[in-house]
């Protein structure tokens, strides 16, 4: 009955982010067409909505501009028709994380992989109905990946929410498999996987928030330039609504772009436009207004924000570093093997992250020179592994104090105790109690109702015998 109610529950949660996401872009263009145009056309505007949503998931639109448009407006039909596919990733952010919480919830519930297959079943069938509803002759996408592609987001949040719940509270499957094996290794190895993700997550979360407030800093330095293409553009309050609309959803791709910025690498624009603190290059850039924030030249003094992804590394080295338990002495816990792991895959995963990220936000804005827009995935990549290796580097291959080692050394036992309570908690075999040495599934010392009525910790200060100081009869 639990599983049934798993699945249900999963299934609805695909279908109201699939249906919140397809709002997103249905609720403002019916309001907006009710306004410009009086009575709706409901076909039209459920077409746009199904590309704007298929575009947020980073599905190529391939769009064909009407011959009836093109003499209107004097375009050359030599560039009618063209791809889009810089993707608005606020649209994809929403579905991974509702995902994330979704599969969480699964895996409490003690079916993490039946929740996370029937929720993307259900977010399948929906992108898969928003494609075959939603095709338009002005905008076109592969059937395939208007489906493949949401999918994917949507699983991978699954997937990520199921196993981070598994790895912290057991999922009585393969994650406590796993774990058994690890904790079988000795000295810290056992926690070497679990600080990879961590140190890794932290350097990926200190680009993006940097990345972030580098973006809210330009957009107020570059404020003026922005008020001034919008200007140009002489929209009209409705056209005005549409544009900030637009450009809203293009914010975590900017964020992105803001990243490449910081690490070093840049942006390009096509047709060898580049922005970056080594040298700007502008060309022909669109009369889109959020354009106005990318300079227009550079100082020496921007090399210093490589920095930033040096900082992200060091934090996270120094997170990891603090969290690693020995089970013998602190000299098990440090060795080189070890600390140069994780420098290594916390580099790694820093270097993966941004080079998915920059993929993310990279495509296609329009025909001719705007055909390769965005960062170099490969480039900015590598740049920030290296930054963030370095980073790690002098936080986690530096020596310590001695006045550390010997604390270290003296807590040994302590963080014994807390690895074996941990170990238990998650019924792991050979957990034991720290205060009777027994098995904390037999003997009084793991009972609830032992000594003291305390869980099985002992009190500071006691140092009696646990058999003199039982309960009284």
């Amino acid at each position: 009955m639990q599983r049934v109610l798993v699945i249900l529950l999963s299934a609805l949660d695909a279908l109201v982010a699939a249906a919140i996401g397809v709002a997103v872009a249905l609720a403002p263009l019916t309001v907006l067409w009710f306004v410009a145009f009086g009575a709706p056309d409901l076909g039209l505007i459920w077409q746009s909505s199904a590309v704007i949503w298929q575009l947020g998931h980073v599905v190529p639109v391939a769009v064909t501009l009407p011959e009836a448009y093109l003499a209107q407006t004097g375009i050359d039909a030599s560039v009618a028709s063209f791809s889009l596919s810089l993707a608005p990733l606020a649209l994809a952010a929403f579905t991974f994380l509702f995902a994330a919480r979704s599969g969480a919830r699964a895996g409490r519930a003690g079916a993490g992989l039946t929740g996370a297959l029937s929720g993307s079943l259900v977010f399948a069938a929906l992108a898969a109905l928003v494609a075959l509803t939603g095709a338009a002759p002005a905008a076109s996408v592969e059937l395939w990946q208007a489906i493949l592609f949401p999918v994917a987001f949507y699983a991978a949040g699954s997937v990520a929410g199921v196993v981070r719940v598994g790895w912290n509270a057991g999922d009585g499957g393969s994650i406590d498999a796993l774990r058994g094996v690890l904790d079988r290794r000795p000295g810290a190895w056992p926690e070497v996987p679990e600080l990879l993700a961590r140190g890794g997550a932290i350097a990926l979360t200190g680009l993006i928030g940097a990345g972030a407030l580098a973006l809210a800093v330009a957009l107020v330095i570059r404020g003026p330039q922005i008020v001034a293409l919008s200007q140009a553009a002489n929209l009209d309050a409705l056209g005005a609504v549409v544009v900030a609309f637009g450009q809203a959803l293009y914010l975590p791709t900017l964020v992105i772009w803001a990243i490449a910025f910081l690490a070093g690498p840049g942006i390009g624009l096509g047709g060898g436009s580049l922005v970056a603190p080594v040298g700007t290059q502008l060309g022909i850039v669109p009369g889109i207004p959020v354009l106005g924030v990318l300079p227009e030249t550079s100082s020496s003094w921007l090399l210093a924000l490589a920095l930033v992804p040096i900082a992200a590394g060091a934090f996270a080295g120094w997170a990891v570093r603090s969290r690693l338990e020995p089970r013998g002495s602190a000299a098990d816990a440090e060795t080189p093997g070890i600390l140069w792991t994780l420098t290594g895959g916390i580099a790694l995963i820093a270097a993966l992250g941004t080079a998915l990220l920059c993929t993310l936000a990279s495509g296609s804005m329009g025909p001719g020179r705007l055909a390769e827009v965005g960062p170099d995935a490969a480039i900015v990549g590598v740049t920030v592994g290296i930054e963030v290796g370095l980073g790690a580097a002098i936080l986690l291959l530096s020596p310590r104090r001695r006045s550390a080692a010997r604390v270290g050394s003296s807590g040994s036992d302590h963080l014994r105790s807390r690895d074996e309570d941990d170990r238990s908690a998650r019924g792991l075999p050979g957990a034991e109690s720290p205060l009777s040495g027994r098995s904390s599934s037999s003997g009084w010392g793991g009972s609830a109702l032992g000594w003291g009525g305390s869980t099985g910790t002992a009190r500071e200060g006691d140092d009696a015998d646990p058999d003199e100081a039982g309960p009284r009869r």
